[in-house]
């Protein structure tokens, strides 16, 4: 796949969480897609951090957008190569301070099949 798909997709992501848009997001990832995150293993330890199939992530991101309607992410910087795309970004939610983000998006037959998040 071309960088520039890959990027394609990654701002579909980042439009349709900026949205809000549940539906448009999930329609960007696989099926049996796999996510991992810090905040999923801080609020749902029992997760151990990764949730897998699109209802797991329909419930984490619909939590989050419920509990934090002012979550908004600012793109810092996006690497692509022939399967991932490495995005860097801002986290920002009213009164919380702005956090730096980078996550990985795995990318097969145009779905993501992964992404993994890390803090700092």
């Amino acid at each position: 796949m071309t960088s520039e798909k890959l990027q394609s997709i990654a701002f579909k992501w980042f439009e349709a969480f900026n949205n809000h848009n549940l539906e448009q997001l999930l329609s960007l990832y696989d099926d049996e897609a796999e996510h991992f995150s810090p905040k999923l293993k801080k609020l749902r330890p029992e997760t151990q951090g990764l949730v897998t199939g699109k209802e797991a992530l329909r419930n984490w991101w619909q939590d989050a957008f419920d509990r934090l309607p002012s979550l908004h992410y600012k793109v810092t910087s996006l690497t692509a190569n022939t399967d991932r795309i490495f995005m860097e970004y801002v986290r920002t939610v009213d009164a919380d301070e702005d956090m730096l983000v980078a996550e990985v998006l795995v990318v097969k037959e145009n779905k993501i099949v992964a992404s993994r998040v890390y803090h700092g």
